[in-house]
Order: structure tokens, then sequence, then C-alpha cells
């Protein structure tokens, strides 16, 4: 496989900062050869690095004690790790305890004095790995060059310097880590308080009426809007699986669908696809979906609103109950050989309280999914912030101070 061309780092263009200095990643770091697993060391932790979180260097991978009977690498704390297979998924990682790797993680460790792991850790997690991204040789399953990787100029400041740049990267680090377990733990009690205020184990201040079983037949209306395929390009829409709401598909070749009829989406409806409804394909239409097209396997639903509150639903369809539902009325074996029936579908019978409670319900969870919506905007301003940082701290265009 060709190489493409691999852009080279900025200092071949701009002054070198006053005290850095050029070399090759080769000269500063090496590769630590692959060994056996000592007995001794058997306790030690095995991973395979899936892939990493590039803002933070957080380990984001497999550490089952299984995979050790192919495990070669053993690494220390504070070493840098790797993976060589499919580095586009910023495969690296700053070791945070000891432990053991497959041989295909390279384990790598600073040989010069004058820079540390960290930031070798920092150069991979900026510049480094786009880099090897581009050149990996192999198709469906690329490979780092270790070749390439070695030659590769690499400008560094002073140890004081770095040591100060490693110091305020950590600060984005922490406040990005912070960010992201809040944000994982008000997702969590938000799925508890689902399941709670869902199933009417837990019901809010004023309502006591009891809940009724009502098949969906008396909460959804059966919506067709046929229109002619167009001539020409149009906007499709599709659906994730597992309740993760709806794709659109821009520019549509009207000459890879078949059929000759399609069905208009409006916001609110409720859509299944009935190939992959047993896989949790099915969500509720949004604004961006207005107008979309879809064929005759995503029927459309709209809500009556005597049985049934949209915005209740957006939480009910996405509960593993019922995907469970789902998935024992679409006979048969996997994939496209599990259709979901229409009319059984219609037949389903859910526990509901009446709309005024659904009403009611969907509001506290709203306020929960804004809260959460408030984080994730904060962190994406902090990983934004941290990557702009990056960018200039590590080639100088920023300049810390340092004690001498």
């Amino acid at each position: 496989m060709t190489r493409k061309t691999a852009i080279k780092p900025g200092y071949k263009h701009n002054p070198l900062p006053d005290g850095w200095r050029v070399a090759e990643f080769g000269v500063l770091a090496r590769v630590l050869k692959a060994k056996h697993l000592p007995s001794e060391r058997a306790h030690l932790t095995c991973i395979e690095l899936e892939h990493m979180e590039q803002e933070t260097g957080q380990l984001v991978g497999n550490t089952d004690s299984s995979l050790q009977r192919s495990t070669k690498n053993v690494f220390k704390k504070g070493q840098v790790l790797f993976g060589k297979l499919r580095p586009y998924l910023k495969k690296y990682w700053l070791a945070q305890f000891d432990g053991v790797c497959s041989s295909e993680i390279w384990v790598l460790e600073s040989i010069d004095p004058g820079c540390s792991n960290e930031f070798l850790f920092r150069f991979i997690q900026q510049h480094l790995f786009i880099q090897v991204a581009n050149v990996s040789s192999g198709s469906k399953m690329p490979r780092a060059d270790w070749d390439f990787v070695s030659e590769y100029p690499f400008a560094i400041p002073s140890t004081p310097e770095q040591a100060q740049i490693i110091t305020i990267l950590a600060v984005w680090d922490t406040a990005i880590s912070k960010t992201q377990q809040l944000i994982a733990e008000k997702d969590k009690r938000k799925k508890a308080l689902m399941k709670l205020l869902l199933t009417g184990k837990k019901r809010l201040p004023g309502f006591t009426k009891k809940w009724k079983v009502r098949p969906l037949d008396e909460v959804l209306i059966p919506t067709l809007r046929p229109v002619e395929k167009p001539g020409s390009a149009f906007l499709a829409l599709g659906i994730r699986s597992h309740g993760k709401g709806t794709f659109l598909k821009q520019e549509f070749d009207p000459s890879k669908i078949e059929m000759d009829t399609l069905y208009t989406v409006r916001e609110n409806d409720l859509i299944v696809n009935i190939t992959f409804a047993w896989e949790g394909a099915i969500a509720i239409a949004g604004r961006q979906d207005n107008g979309a097209l879809v064929s005759h396997r995503f029927p459309a639903y709209t809500f009556n609103g005597k049985g049934g509150v949209v915005d209740y639903f957006r939480y009910v369809i996405v509960q593993p109950q019922f995907k469970y539902m789902l998935g024992l009325i679409s006979p048969g074996g996997a994939g496209r050989n599990r259709v979901l029936d229409k009319t059984d579908f219609l037949k389903l019978d859910l526990k509901l309280p009446d709309v005024e409670e659904q009403s009611a319900i969907a509001s506290v969870l709203r306020a929960a999914d804004k809260e959460l919506d408030v984080l994730r905007s904060k962190l994406d301003a902090l990983k934004d912030q941290k990557k702009g940082l990056m960018q200039k701290l590590l080639t100088g265009r920023i300049r810390v101070r340092t004690s001498r």
C-alpha cells in the first residue's frame, strides 16, 4: 500500500523557539522488547487498548485477566503505550499502573535525560498519532510503522519548560476528567430515575390515580403520507439501533431504492425500522427530520393525545423492557430475517399513567436532560480550549516561565 504524505511539524517553517532543540523520535525514545510474562508477575492487570481519550489520556480498554495467555509485554507505571494496530483510534496511554499487554502494543520509554516520558506522551497526543495514522500500512487493519515513527522529527523545550507545560496541561486534564465523571454520575442518576418514574415505583407529588394497561393502538395512530419517489437526490431518514435516534442521509440517490412510493416524515412521528426493531431501531422524529423520506419498512405513527404524550414516550421506547417486547414480536433468525409484525406492534400492552402524569414525568426527565446538555457543552468547550492550548504550548507559540 502506498503511503500518504505526512505533514511535518511547524518548526520546519518557523524559527525554532529559543532554548528548544530538534531530535528524531527514535533518538529520544525506544521500544522495549516483548518478553514472556514471568510467573511472579502473573497477578498484574492485563490490558488491550481499544481507544484512548485524546483530551485526557485516560484508559479505555479491556482489563480482562483472561487476556494474559496472549500477552508478552510487561509495562511499568509512567511508561507510554502505543497500539500498533489501527492507530487512528488514538490507542495511546501514559500508564497509571504496572501491567501486561499484547505484543501489538509498543511499550515506549525515554532514553534521553532531557525528555521525560510525560512529554513524549504529550507529543504523541498532539502530533504523532495523526501522522502515524496517515501513513499506516494496510487497508482493513492498518499498522503503525516504527521506521516512520523513529525518524519523525520532534521539537522539544528544555526540561524545566517541559515540566511547566506538563503541569499546565494536567490542570486541564483534571477539569475535563472531573466533568466527565460528573456527567457519568448524573447520567446514571437519570437512568435510575427513569426506571422508577416510568414503572410507577416512584410517583410525583399530586398524582394518585391508578395506572392502566393500554395497548399501543389506544395511543398511536398509523400515519402514512405517501409521495412518488423523487427523480433527483432527496433527504432520506434512517434509524440507529439501541435507541440512539435518527440520522439523515443528505442527497440520497433515488436509483439506490427500488420502491416507487416513499413516505414523508414529520416532527414527533414515532418511527420503527421493522427490520431491526428487535435491536431497538425505534425513534421519535425531531425537527431536523421534518420532510425526510422513508420506505415502507419505516412505518410512522402519530400520538392521539388521549392515551399517550410524545415527550413521555421519548423515554419509554429506549427502556430495555420495551426493546425486549419489540424482540418478542420480531420472529425469525437474525438480521433481516427478523421482521417486526406491525399488527402485533399496536397490540403491545403498556402500563401507563394518565396524560397529565405522563407530561409531568416527561418534564422532570427533560430537566435532567438539560442539566446533562449543559455539562456536555462545558466538556466540549474544555476539550476545545485544551486542544488550542496544547497546539501553542507544544510548538513554542506560547512560552511558559521557568524558575532558573
